[in-house]
């Protein structure tokens, strides 16, 4: 991790946050006003099934990715709080349901305190970015004496590192200045640093892996 991070404003950290979640957003959204501009078209009546079946999808769509970057991104609430592996499943499950990107899960344990679990969610999601032609997204969560071993794994054909998520994981600036995708990596590394933590990279053939080291006393501290 990089001895001195860069520093951004409060206010510049929050519109390239919101920059973000539009990004992710748009797609579904842009899906869901053509469907509704096709029912509103007496001309097109012989497209009002299809378009209900868009309205239908792009609706679900949206839901699923505002709750998963809810948690991923905010998690509701300042107050500490666990979020259970059944519910991370769940997020991941409907945020990728409709892609080239399968999410699994390889763990025993129960869930992670909220800072940890978003960490991860923020991880599945910088994996997915690695492997662009789909592929799958493995996460692993695992707990030793004194601390807490998150490792996610993305195989697929031509899976890759971008050296810019690499940089801003690091917590350096991206050469051409941050912008609603680089911010979100540099947002991650951000909550492995406050957890006094520690992230790793590794790019072998078809697979990419982010491994993180946690201490559990710091983990829990800033949960």
């Amino acid at each position: 991790m990089s001895e001195n991070p860069q520093k951004l404003t409060p206010g510049d950290l929050s519109a390239l946050m919101c920059a973000r979640i539009c990004h992710d957003l748009i797609s579904p959204i842009g899906a869901l006003g053509t469907a509704i501009e096709v029912l509103d078209d007496p001309d097109n009546a012989d497209m009002h099934p299809d378009a209900m079946d868009l309205v239908r999808l792009s609706a679900k769509q949206a839901s699923a990715k505002l709750q998963f970057l809810r948690l991923a991104f905010g998690a509701g609430t300042s107050a500490p709080g666990f979020i259970g592996l059944d519910q991370l499943r769940t997020l991941a499950g409907g945020m990728y349901a409709e892609g080239k990107v399968s999410v699994k899960w390889d763990t025993l344990v129960e869930g992670l305190d909220k800072t940890p679990a978003r960490l991860l969610l923020n991880l599945i999601m910088i994996s997915c970015y690695s492997i662009p032609r789909g592929g799958t997204v493995t996460a692993s969560i695992t707990r030793t004496g004194d601390a807490e071993l998150i490792e996610v794994k993305a195989n697929g054909q031509k899976a890759k590192l971008d050296p810019m998520v690499t940089r801003t994981l690091s917590g350096k600036a991206p050469e051409d200045g941050f912008d609603g995708r680089s911010i979100q990596p540099f947002y991650a590394g951000m909550m492995v640093r406050e957890l006094k933590g520690r992230i790793d990279t590794n790019v072998d053939e078809d697979t990419v892996t982010f491994s993180v080291f946690l201490p559990k006393d710091k983990a829990q501290d800033a949960a």
